[in-house]
């Protein structure tokens, strides 16, 4: 289904947000019949609905807001719904014509687009694929999940995109070349279980693309894969860091040396792999990535890594403290954890308790000399996960401040701070950069 599909019917936005608004700019430019823009949510009166957007498309909330989007031709929702949410499940039982805004999208741009997901590194794989196109003169434009949705994105001959699981669920035509990251269990309460979290993500992949690539490493995405045709990023015949002519390790291209791992300012093995995924895709889009090896240092060289990602903060008593907030399962704080394996790591875990098993925590850190600090929500439940393995120092806090206090306390001289929750921020911060912001003065206060 195209956005030129529309014309004529009557379609029922849902969601008021950000991609609630491009789709309602975006459809009201092909004639509908009728629109309307419906909001659930209780604090839809924060957003205002006022101007253009009102005369394109009155908001409804409350009960009347089902009402109209079953009377709807097509239902254009938000990817903040979740796939369990009571009106949605007896929508399509009720066989209506739901989609997405980047579902109608793709239906015109599949085959400029490069899309990218995964649980764990779409960011920053798809800004760097991004970034590395730019150098090697491919232009693009950026946005998807992390900028500008997809409706509001400008013409262009090659788009970039970072997807999460909610955008892709919708999806009828793959982009040209579909990239996933990792795999593992996320998001399962707006999915409705492991398996459909699985089905969901991989649905990039179902609609032909010309291309997949993969991370390699990957064990639970190569188990979702079988015998699936792909690029798998880090395997000897492609993109993959090995022992270079220096005797150090660098990347290569097959058995081609391009430049050390040095060049690469991203910490973390995981980092790693999302630049082999990138340098992969390049090379399936004919880039010749041995002859622009150089130019291609220089950009990784430059590449500034994501905000409230490993973002690591100076602090004058020679402690590393770094933010990682977005690092909201157990899966991403192990990732977190490998990044800073060899020096001593005091770890503060703990956010909304959705009730994720941490087992994978705690068999990760088995064998691991470290101290945890757990706060509220969560905090508590994972410590007590953790109780007993003979390395593990843990303890708990009452919040976020008095945590990074303790971690000072707690943390030898040379040792890092590490924010990397394994929960979300919602509850007790308004959103995941308030957590930032309130980790950062946390340890500029506690500095003095």
């Amino acid at each position: 289904m195209r956005l030129s599909d529309l014309r004529g019917r009557t379609v029922a936005v849902w969601g008021a947000g950000r991609e609630g608004r491009a789709a309602v700019t975006a459809i009201a430019a092909h004639g509908p019949a009728d629109l309307v823009a419906v909001d659930d949510s209780a604090n839809f009166l924060t957003l205002p609905w006022e101007g253009p957007l009102a005369e394109a498309a009155p908001l409804v909330t409350g009960a009347e807001g089902f009402d109209r989007l079953a009377a709807a031709d097509v239902v254009v929702r938000s990817p903040g719904v979740p796939q369990t949410h009571p009106w949605l499940v007896e929508l399509r039982r009720r066989g209506a014509t739901v989609t997405q805004g980047t579902a109608l999208w793709m239906a015109d741009h599949a085959d400029r687009t490069i899309g990218v997901t995964g649980s764990k590194g779409k960011s920053t794989t798809s800004s760097l694929i991004s970034h590395l196109l730019a150098a090697v003169d491919r232009p693009n434009v950026f946005g998807g999940n992390i900028g500008v949705p997809t409706l509001d994105l400008p013409e262009a001959d090659l788009y970039v995109l970072e997807l999460s699981s909610y955008q892709c669920s919708d999806l009828i035509d793959s982009p040209r070349v579909a990239v996933v990251t990792a795999l593992f269990p996320e998001h399962l309460d707006a999915h409705g279980g492991e398996a459909e979290y699985y089905r969901d993500k991989l649905n990039l992949l179902a609609y032909g693309p010309r291309t997949v690539v993969v991370n390699g490493a990957d064990p639970r995405l190569a188990l979702e894969l079988g015998d699936r045709a792909a690029v798998r990023a880090g395997r000897p015949d492609t993109a993959n860091v090995a022992t270079g002519p220096d005797g150090t390790p660098w990347f290569h291209l097959a058995d081609q040396p391009l430049f050390p791992r040095a060049v690469l300012p991203l910490v973390g093995r995981h980092n790693e792999g999302n630049l082999c995924v990138a340098l992969a895709v390049l090379d399936a889009l004919d880039v010749d990535v041995v002859a622009r090896k150089d130019t291609l240092a220089i950009a990784v060289a430059e590449f500034q890594g994501l905000a409230h990602r490993l973002t690591e903060i100076a602090d004058p008593s020679g402690l590393t403290f770094v933010d990682d907030t977005l690092a909201t399962s157990p899966y991403a704080a192990m990732h977190a954890i490998d990044a800073y394996e060899g020096r001593p790591l005091t770890v503060i875990v703990g956010g909304t308790d959705r009730g994720l098993d941490y087992t994978p925590l705690r068999e990760h850190l088995a064998e691991r000399e470290i101290t945890v600090i757990g706060i509220p929500d969560s905090g508590p439940r994972i410590v007590e996960a953790l109780a007993g393995l003979p390395a593990v120092r843990t303890e708990l806090a009452e919040d976020l401040v008095a945590a990074v206090g303790l971690s000072r306390k707690l943390t030898p001289s040379g040792g890092v701070v590490l924010l990397s929750p394994a929960a979300p921020s919602y509850g007790r911060f308004r959103n995941f950069e308030h957590r930032s912001e309130v980790f950062a003065r946390a340890v500029a206060d506690t500095a003095r």
